[in-house]
C-alpha cells in the first residue's frame, strides 16, 4: 500500500510539473511588470523635476502647467501599481526576497508619488513668481544645483534598486547632506535680501519655499535608497539608534 501511494504521488508530481512551471512563469512576468512600472513612474517624476526648474528660471507658466498634467499620469500609475502588488500578494502568497520586493514596492511608489507632488508645487511657485514680478524676480542660483543633486539621487537610487546595490544606495543617502547645505544657503541668503529689501518679501518667501520642496525631494530619494538596503539585506536603516543608546 505504501509503495502504491508513493507511486501515485510521483505520478501527480509529474502531471503537475507543467502547471507549476506555468505558474512560475506567470509570477515572474508579474514581477517584471511591477518592476518596469515602478521605473517608468520614477522616470516621469525625474522629468517633472527638470521641467519645474526650467519653468522656475524661465518664469514660464506653460511649462509649469505641463508638470501638473504629468502628475495626473503619476497618480494613475500609483493606483495601478498598488493594485498590481495587492493582486500578486493575494494570488501568489510570496515569501522571502519576493515578499520583500513587493512590500518595498508599496513603500517606494508612495515616495515617488510624493516627489511628483513636490514637483507640481515647484511649478506653482514658478507661476506665482512670474505673476508677481515677471521681469526682475530672481531665483537663487543654488536652486538649480539642488535640483541637479536631487535628480541624480533619485536616478542613482533607482539604479541601485535595479542592480540590488546596497552600497550604491548608501551613497545616495550620504549625498543628502549637500542638499541640506544648499537649502540652508538659499534660506539664509534670501532672508538677508528680504531684510535689506522688504519689498522683495513676496518673491523671497516663494524662493525659500522652492528650496524647501527640493530638500523634501532629497528626503524622499533617501527613503527610496533605504528601501533598497532593506530589499538586499533585510535590514531596516531608517531610524538608526542614537549613540550610546
Amino acid at each position: 500500500m505504501a509503495s502504491e501511494r508513493e507511486s501515485r504521488h510521483e505520478d501527480s508530481l509529474v502531471r503537475g510539473a507543467p502547471l507549476r512551471r506555468r505558474i512560475h512563469r506567470d509570477f515572474e512576468s508579474e514581477l517584471r511588470t511591477l518592476n518596469e512600472s515602478l521605473l517608468s513612474m520614477a522616470g516621469r517624476v525625474e522629468q517633472m523635476i527638470g521641467q519645474a526648474v526650467r519653468a522656475l528660471f524661465a518664469k514660464d507658466a506653460n511649462i509649469a502647467q505641463a508638470v501638473r498634467e504629468a502628475d495626473r499620469l503619476v497618480n494613475a500609475a500609483e493606483i495601478r501599481i498598488d493594485g498590481l502588488v495587492l493582486k500578486i500578494l493575494a494570488r501568489r502568497q510570496p515569501m522571502g526576497s519576493d515578499l520583500r520586493f513587493l512590500t518595498r514596492a508599496l513603500k517606494m511608489v508612495t515616495d515617488i508619488e510624493r516627489i511628483g507632488d513636490l514637483a507640481v508645487n515647484l511649478g506653482k511657485q514658478a507661476i506665482d513668481l512670474a505673476e508677481l514680478s515677471p521681469h526682475d524676480a530672481t531665483v537663487h542660483p543654488a536652486i538649480e544645483r539642488m535640483a541637479e543633486v536631487v535628480r541624480a539621487m533619485i536616478g542613482d537610487a533607482l539604479d541601485a534598486f535595479v542592480e540590488r546595490d546596497a552600497e550604491g544606495a548608501r551613497e545616495v543617502i550620504e549625498r543628502d547632506d549637500e542638499v541640506d547645505e544648499l537649502h540652508d544657503q538659499v534660506y539664509e541668503d534670501v532672508l538677508a535680501q528680504m531684510i535689506a529689501h522688504p519689498e522683495m518679501l513676496p518673491v523671497g518667501i516663494r524662493v525659500q519655499e522652492c528650496a524647501m520642496y527640493l530638500e523634501r525631494m532629497g528626503d524622499h530619494a533617501c527613503n527610496l535608497a533605504e528601501q533598497v538596503v532593506f530589499l538586499v539585506h533585510a535590514k531596516d536603516i531608517r531610524h538608526p539608534p542614537e549613540p550610546g543608546a
